[in-house]
């Protein structure tokens, strides 16, 4: 009742009420990095899981069993939003704004995986919702946010490249296949996928088979 548990706990404690709590929406693939990273930090407890595909789900859910799962991210803010600090967006990219906008109506800081939004406009609705809010929020667009970069930027800030005229760029993507054969009649949804939910604010379309492995991962 005197002495702080982090003298107790010794150098690099972290007491539980010092964590972010974090609610991840979209676990597998590249969802799965996310929540790991924020993990490993020591800084944030994974607290609730959502995945609309309990096989891209399985992983993160078998590595942090006490974190609490939800198939519907409505259902997980109606229900968890007091116990929410952050949520991590890493769904199909079509989801990304109306997840990540809701997520700030409620206060919550946000991490949205790259593309932020569809068109200019989504992107608009964020950055003002960003600011009315008060809440923290970065994308996932871990090539622009590393060190090297600032480093760059800070050359060219103080003059020590010159004056700039050209520049080149290049990429070793795509990494992953490329292009699906689109079948001529309708593939049966597996029983773990809510193909529904999947396509969210998108128009529905048909399930394609070997579509959803790539997109469910973030690729």
């Amino acid at each position: 009742m005197i002495v702080p548990r982090h003298v107790l706990g010794g150098k690099g404690f972290t007491a539980p009420s010092d964590k972010l709590m974090i609610a991840s929406v979209g676990i597998g693939g590249k969802g799965k990095g996310d929540i790991a990273n924020f993990y490993k930090s020591g800084k944030a407890e994974i607290a609730y899981l959502c995945d609309v595909d309990q096989r891209s789900a399985a992983s993160s859910v078998n590595k942090f069993p006490k974190a609490k799962f939800y198939k519907d991210w409505r259902e997980l803010f109606d229900k968890e939003h007091k116990h929410i600090d952050a949520v991590s967006v890493s769904t199909p990219d079509h989801n990304h704004c109306i997840i990540a906008y809701h997520a700030m109506q409620l206060g919550k800081h946000v991490y949205v995986q790259k593309p932020l939004t569809h068109d200019i406009y989504e992107a608009r609705m964020l950055t003002k919702a960003a600011k009315e809010y008060k809440v923290v929020t970065q994308m996932g667009n871990q090539g622009a946010s590393n060190d090297g970069t600032r480093q760059l930027a800070e050359w060219y800030d103080a003059g020590i490249i010159g004056d700039v005229h050209t520049v080149y760029t290049w990429t070793n993507r795509p990494v992953w296949p490329q292009g699906v054969a689109w079948p001529a009649s309708p593939a049966q949804v597996p029983k773990e996928l809510d193909w529904d939910l999947w396509l969210g604010t998108a128009p529905q379309k048909d399930y394609v088979d070997k579509l959803v492995p790539f997109m469910v991962q973030g690729l």
